[in-house]
This record gives structure tokens, C-alpha cells and sequence, in this order.
């Protein structure tokens, strides 16, 4: 199908894109890389009056250190995050993951501030950011703020992000001596979004656990953060007991949809062997 008809907007500043933000209200939809919302449009489920084309604006590009903190512009391409020697350096789990996300043509195009901000529970960073403990900026016109990304996804295609606001960077501690990371994911093919997905980061001291953070991809209405899993890792050592029992714990929180990915048991099944593949690849990783 073809879309109705919109008005396009260009900006070359956060300042004007918030301007045509305010003026244009409900009617005006941000465009990233478009890989989201243009088949929306498509399907007429989206019908913007206006598109504010991000793509111009530079001080949304770029991954820069930021003391013990990495951050990376919210129109940073997934092509960039996986050529990045900074953040193979200092945060590895998000080059090594993006180069699971959709195809290169995508990952071309497609951005990690739009993967975010979108709200889908199927996109891969919403998970990804909160077992990195990531910290989203976003500004608006009352300035900028900062929402922890645990806090950010509310449901199906809601966040904490206002009509108003733009999400400019995304803030990741570097990671300290010794973590380990995977991430997992089932796919039936290549292009496609998760039928399970796990990202695991773990720190090891003394031969137990001393940090873990475990977040699910497309298996709830938003990406989830597996608590009850963690805990079940903390202050023990890695060994089949304890990986058992975190993903008996991350399959407990699971809710998925029936699809043509899988029915609503086999899912959650595929979660746990996910959450079992990267807690073992990411303990082999605290070195």
C-alpha cells in the first residue's frame, strides 16, 4: 500500500526539530532510520501529517568516552556501533549484538536511538540496554533529563518519551575488569525479529558472582529485566544448578504471543535455553 499524503521537515538542530515538534503536536512523527515506522505508514496503522526527518541533525551522530561512560548518539547506525573500536573496547556486547539485528542493508540505516524509541518488545536494544544498565537522555522543551532504561518501556509501543521530546543520547558504563557478556537469540532467519532472545552480563570475584544483569528480547509486552534470575546467579558459582535456576526464573516472567514464531510454550521454552546459552557464554567471558 502507499501512504497518505504528509508534509516533510528537515532540521539541522535538536533546537528546530523540538520547534516543529511543538508547533506541528500530535499531527508530526520523528523519522530515524524509517524501518519501523515507514511500513507502519504503509499499512496506514500510522498517519502523520508531518515527518521530521532526523537524519540531518550531526550532534545525533557519533560514540564518544564520557569519563568512566560511553555515549552514543541516538542516530548512530548499527553499521557504526559494529565498527566502533571504542565501544569493542570498553562495551562489547553492543557491537557483537548488532550484528545480529536484521540484515546489512538495515543496520545501514537503521539506528539505535529509533530501535529504542519505537517502544517494540521485538527490537533487540530495549533488552540490550537495560543488561547494560544504560541511561537514555532525552530533551525537550524543558531541557534535557535522564530515564534509566529499566524505567523507560511501558507497554506495546509506549515509553516514557513525551509527543514533545527527542531521545539524544544513549549513556553506557564501560564495562569494569572481568565482565562477561552474550547475547542469544533465536531467529528463524535471517532479517527476522527474535522468537527468544537473552542478554547476559556477569562479573565474577572469587569464583562467584558478583554482578549480573539478565534482559529478554520480544517474550512480554516490553523487554524484560529477569530480577528473580539474577538473584538466583548472585553470590554463587556458575555450574547447571544455578543456570537451571535463573532460566526456571526468566521463563516464570515470560508472556509471549502466539505468531507465526511460535506458540505462546514453545517461546517461553526457547527463553529458557536462551537464558542457559548466554549465562555460559558470558561466565567463559570473566577473564
Amino acid at each position: 500500500m502507499i501512504p497518505p499524503g504528509f508534509d516533510y521537515h528537515a532540521p539541522r538542530s535538536v533546537g528546530d526539530a523540538l520547534q516543529l515538534l511543538g508547533s506541528l503536536g500530535g499531527d508530526a512523527k520523528l523519522l530515524a532510520g524509517g524501518h519501523s515506522l515507514l511500513p507502519m505508514m504503509k499499512l496506514r496503522f500510522a498517519q502523520p501529517a508531518h515527518l521530521i526527518d532526523l537524519n540531518r541533525i550531526e550532534a545525533l551522530r557519533g560514540i564518544r568516552e564520557d569519563g568512566p561512560t560511553v555515549v552514543i548518539g541516538a542516530m548512530t547506525v548499527e553499521n557504526e556501533l559494529i565498527r566502533s573500536a571504542l565501544l569493542r573496547e570498553k562495551v562489547p556486547l553492543l557491537p557483537e549484538a548488532a550484528r545480529q539485528i536484521a540484515d546489512p542493508q538495515v543496520r545501514n540505516r537503521g539506528t539505535i536511538g529509533g530501535d529504542i524509541a519505537h517502544g517494540d518488545p521485538a527490537n533487540d536494544h530495549p533488552a540490550l540496554s537495560i543488561a547494560l544498565d544504560a541511561v537514555y537522555v532525552i530533551e525537550g522543551p524543558a531541557g534535557r533529563r535522564e530515564v534509566k532504561a529499566g524505567d523507560f518501556f511501558q507497554g506495546t509501543y509506549v515509553t516514557d518519551m513525551a509527543e514533545d521530546e527527542i531521545l539524544v543520547e544513549i549513556r553506557v558504563p564501560a564495562f569494569a575488569p572481568k565482565t562477561g557478556h552474550a547475547y542469544e537469540k533465536l531467529k528463524r532467519k535471517t532479517g527476522d525479529w527474535a522468537t527468544a532472545a537473552a542478554a547476559v552480563v556477569l562479573r565474577i570475584d572469587g569464583g562467584k558472582v558478583s554482578h549480573a544483569r539478565i534482559a529478554l528480547t520480544n517474550l512480554a509486552p516490553t523487554a524484560l529485566r529477569a530480577a528473580d534470575a539474577e538473584a538466583a546467579l548472585l553470590g554463587k558459582p556458575i555450574g547447571e544448578t544455578s543456570i537451571a535456576d535463573a532460566a526456571a526464573k526468566a521463563m516464570a516472567i515470560c508472556d509471549p504471543v502466539d505468531d507465526l514464531r511460535g506458540d505462546r510454550d514453545y517461546k517461553v521454552a526457547m527463553a529458557g535455553q536462551m537464558v542457559r546459552r548466554a549465562i555460559a557464554k558470558a561466565a567463559a567471558r570473566c577473564q
